[in-house]
């Protein structure tokens, strides 16, 4: 019984020993029994300092702080808690009560594992996700500030350039043409343009030149005074150039304007002053000029429908806005954020199918970043399920599935006698056909079609097809 008694003390020392946690054993009564040579690192102090102690006298001398041990002895159950040693460590205490078979309490172990290495790293994450938060609103912050109201998306190398060339003019006071294809984005560079100028606490003033009429162009550029013609306000009107003034005016569509506005458009821009329609005083404007046009100035200069004197003081620093199709690289995520905007706006959860993502990034968007943003606001309005699918892409010709048709069928519908009607819906069954030979659901079958699953549903039922 000794030789046996002796043999299990070896091993327990072993086990303390050998152990990575730290191990503290007491009797019923909370008196330190044995303890693991780690202790030391651990706790601060040594092991035979510990030994004979009672977890009383440990709590109070803030070695065990708290002592699980105690707690222990007056829950009589398993407890874990979290300990700050003297050694400013972080620590994970199990205490396990022992009883025997009548049901007293004869020993406590406790397993002290030492967290100080993950509590730093869980501090040094909180640390950094703070600082990304603040990092977070810098951005936020600088972006409104660079891009007023209008969200920029510039990831290709040609929107760079002309974002920095808007960057570089903006301090000055040079007129600026934007060129570009229409829906390519002119008006949101011309707000940036003045938001980035010291004007951008003054008006920014839009004039859209192609939808004045001729005979209201000067009563509208220039205003009026009280009375100057019949219909006009008692109290007068300013006109759009004195409401710019300090600020920035914007003339879109300037190639619109008529030969005759362009003369009293250009003698404003000479002199700096502006007299109201029925007024004889002159009145000093100062306004920073920036103009748009979708079309060659430079032709209708040589075609006598532009004057060539206002072509040059337009035209003192020109601005090519490019097309989306000439940067690619844009449209991916212009794409994600009309999505977010439009299922924001209309409270919804709209999301595209991968193949329809790919239809979106191969088409040419000849209409640009006002027909994608159009588009994308009526497939969130309009589309029966969650998931748009390519089906519902108005030029759902170049997508895979109809590139693959085997036009060859046709061929044999005119020996059949059949109508064009008769005729679709037979090419339109052959295809559903197909695919439940292919795909075991009809979500796999939805996807491949290119059309939503309710859709397929609807469209097997019609045809019997099972």
């Amino acid at each position: 019984m000794s030789k046996n008694r002796h043999s299990l003390e070896i091993e327990l020392n072993a086990i303390l020993k050998a152990s990575n946690d730290n191990i503290v054993i007491t009797d019923g009564e909370g008196k330190v029994l044995k303890a693991s040579p780690n202790c030391e690192d651990i706790y601060g102090c040594s092991r035979s300092y510990l030994i004979g102690k009672t977890v009383f006298e440990l709590e109070k001398e803030n070695i065990f702080t708290p002592s699980v041990s105690l707690r222990v002895l007056k829950e009589r159950k398993e407890v874990q808690v979290m300990q700050k040693t003297l050694t400013g460590r972080v620590v994970m205490a199990t205490g396990i009560p022992i009883f025997d078979d009548h049901k007293t309490l004869i020993r406590i172990i406790s397993f002290s594992h030492d967290l100080t290495e993950i509590q730093k790293l869980r501090e040094d994450y909180e640390h950094l996700q703070a600082k990304m938060k603040q990092y977070e609103f810098k951005i936020k912050e600088l972006q409104e500030k660079q891009f007023g109201n209008e969200k920029m998306i510039i990831n290709s190398k040609k929107m760079q350039k002309t974002w920095d060339l808007i960057h570089r003019v903006a301090k000055s006071d040079a007129a600026v043409l934007l060129l570009g294809e229409s829906g390519v984005g002119k008006t949101a560079f011309a707000h940036a343009l003045h938001d980035l100028s010291d004007r951008k606490n003054e008006s920014f003033i839009e004039v859209n030149c192609g939808a004045i009429p001729e005979n209201l162009f000067e009563s509208e550029m220039f205003g009026y005074e009280a009375g100057a013609f019949t219909g006009a306000s008692k109290k007068g009107k300013k006109g759009m150039i004195e409401l710019a003034n300090n600020g920035t005016l914007f003339l879109d569509e300037i190639g619109d304007l008529s030969l005759d506005n362009q003369v009293k458009l250009l003698q404003v821009l000479q002199s700096k002053k502006v007299a109201r329609i029925g007024g004889n005083k002159m009145k000093q404007v100062n306004f920073r000029l920036a103009a748009a046009t979708n079309q060659n100035l430079e032709q209708l200069v040589k075609e006598k429908k532009f004057r060539q004197d206002l072509y040059y003081r337009l035209n003192v620093v020109p601005i090519t806005i490019p097309s989306l199709r000439e940067r690619k690289e844009d449209i991916y995520q212009l794409i994600h954020h009309c999505l977010s905007k439009f299922n924001k706006k209309y409270q919804s959860r709209k999301s595209f199918h991968p193949t329809a993502i790919d239809a979106l990034l191969k088409y040419d968007w000849p209409g640009n970043v006002r027909e994608l943003e159009n588009l994308i606001e009526r497939l969130v309005i309009t589309s029966e399920t969650d998931i748009i699918y390519p089906g519902s892409l108005p030029f759902n010709e170049q997508s895979d599935h109809s590139r693959h048709t085997n036009w060859s069928e046709l061929e044999h519908f005119d020996d059949r006698y059949l109508t064009l009607r008769e005729a679709l819906q037979a090419v339109e069954k052959n295809w559903l056909e197909r695919a439940c030979r292919q795909y075991k659901s009809t979500y796999e079958m939805a996807k491949y079609l290119g059309l939503s699953q309710s859709t397929v549903v609807r469209r097997l039922k019609k045809y019997h097809i099972r």
